[in-house]
């Protein structure tokens, strides 16, 4: 499919929305501070159609969305776009999620619950043939269709004329047919799901709005694709004392896997090179600062680093309090990183960060539900004049699924009223 490409106005907006953004992560002071609107489920709240919409409907969704970012007009946006089918995860059954109108009402927010598929004696398991553990042994933990996996031989073992034979001999055990029968079903109600939305964030292009971040490369905190998706929370907190070498070790794993990952693909010399990172458990409250150096920091530091050498702009979300964490980002190159803080100090990370990062902040959530625009107008301001007084700053609010419209009109409002340069 051809890329949509801006015309006439709308390119007109699409380039100074983009420069806006772009000039504010270069540390450079552009016409005002920009405003970053991270949709989620708001989209429902501000076009009054459930949450549920987002899985089960992807045409209405599209639609909200679509509204959603027209109306309001963000800088840039990130959708939560129809990505995922609730038919398809019904019949996958993950046990590691519930999602609006699939365990969780159709008007409440999707919930990750925490597992533990990598028992605490399976790291030289999984070390030892990291694929073969995750056929074997992690999708049979972490989604009930995929239980009868857990009976296939080693991959390594199919091998010679014989391995074929063998393999689909035991497809035919029982459990195994249905479970490939609901993985092609799933396969084809997702294949559908997605042709209906994947040129969404071209579309909007053609509007006049850049996506906040691209969509062809992913890069991943080392420690935390351990802690959220292998041992949990408890076991990854537990190995740092009990199995600190090895858990080092899969961490290392994770780190090669990204730096290969970002090696073989190399920024585009135009186009969006923004790189969105969710980080968890490396805040102030999940490890101490000797723990935070030994497990966290080293291998996300060599992955920010090979993002900004292959020309990505890394866009870390880091979750929760950094406060205690922040002279490390000084050792990240000058205005090469966005810096995405939800609980942070905004004025501590100012006097930290201030002139060599860029700063994006966000407004509370329980202050654009609950708050009066009076209020939200007011917090905008302080925030503004706290970290946006010579560049570098962002705004933008990541918890909005159910947040008053009103609020977040005065909340973007905010930054072209209060948050001028010229």
């Amino acid at each position: 499919m051809t890329e949509s490409r801006p015309r006439g106005s709308a390119a007109t907006n699409y380039a100074a929305r983009d420069r806006r953004v772009n000039d504010a992560i270069a540390l450079k002071v552009p016409d005002r501070v920009p405003f970053q609107l991270f949709a989620g489920y708001f989209s429902g709240t501000y076009c009054g159609i459930p949450f549920s919409t987002a899985y089960y409907d992807a045409t209405a969704w599209r639609a909200a969305n679509v509204r959603t970012i027209t109306e309001l007009e963000p800088d840039v946006y990130w959708a939560q776009t129809a990505m995922l089918s609730g038919k398809a995860l019904e019949l996958l059954d993950p046990l590691g999620m519930r999602w609006p109108g699939g365990g969780v009402g159709p008007n409440h927010s999707h919930q990750v619950i925490e597992l533990e598929p990598m028992k605490g004696d399976e790291y030289d398991l999984f070390l030892s043939d990291p694929s073969d553990f995750m056929a074997r042994f992690y999708l049979p933990r972490a989604f009930r269709s995929a239980a009868p996996m857990g009976q296939f031989p080693p991959m390594r073992s199919v091998i010679g004329p014989w391995g074929l034979a063998g393999l689909l001999a035991q497809a035919m055990q029982p459990g195994m047919v249905e479970m490939l029968e609901k993985f092609a079903a799933a396969a084809r109600l997702q294949a559908e799901w997605q042709a209906s939305d994947l040129d969404f964030d071209d579309r909007m292009g053609a509007l006049g709005f850049p996506v906040y971040s691209t969509s062809k490369i992913m890069a991943t905190s080392p420690f935390d694709m351990v802690s959220d998706f292998l041992r949990g929370m408890r076991g990854s907190m537990l190995d740092m004392y009990r199995a600190p070498d090895r858990l080092l070790e899969v961490c290392d794993l994770y780190c090669r896997q990204n730096l290969e990952m970002i090696a073989a693909n190399p920024a585009p010399e135009n186009g969006n090179r923004r790189v969105f990172m969710a980080l968890h458990r490396g805040s102030d409250g999940f490890m101490s600062l000797p723990q935070f150096e030994t497990f966290y920091w080293p291998s996300l530091k060599k992955v920010l680093l090979a993002l900004v050498d292959a020309g990505w702009i890394p866009c870390p979300f880091f979750e929760g309090t950094w406060d205690q964490r922040l002279e490390y980002l000084l050792e990240l190159p000058r205005g090469k990183v966005l810096c995405h803080f939800s609980q942070t100090d905004p004025e501590r990370a100012k006097a930290v960060l201030g002139g060599h990062l860029c700063l994006m902040i966000d407004v509370p959530g329980f202050l654009l539900k609950a708050g009066s625009v009076t209020e939200v107008e007011d917090h905008c301001c302080k925030l503004i004049q706290a970290c946006g007084g010579d560049g570098g700053f962002i705004l933008t609010a990541t918890c909005l699924d159910e947040a008053n419209p009103k609020n977040v009109k005065a909340m973007i409002d905010a930054t072209r009223s209060f948050g001028r340069y010229d």
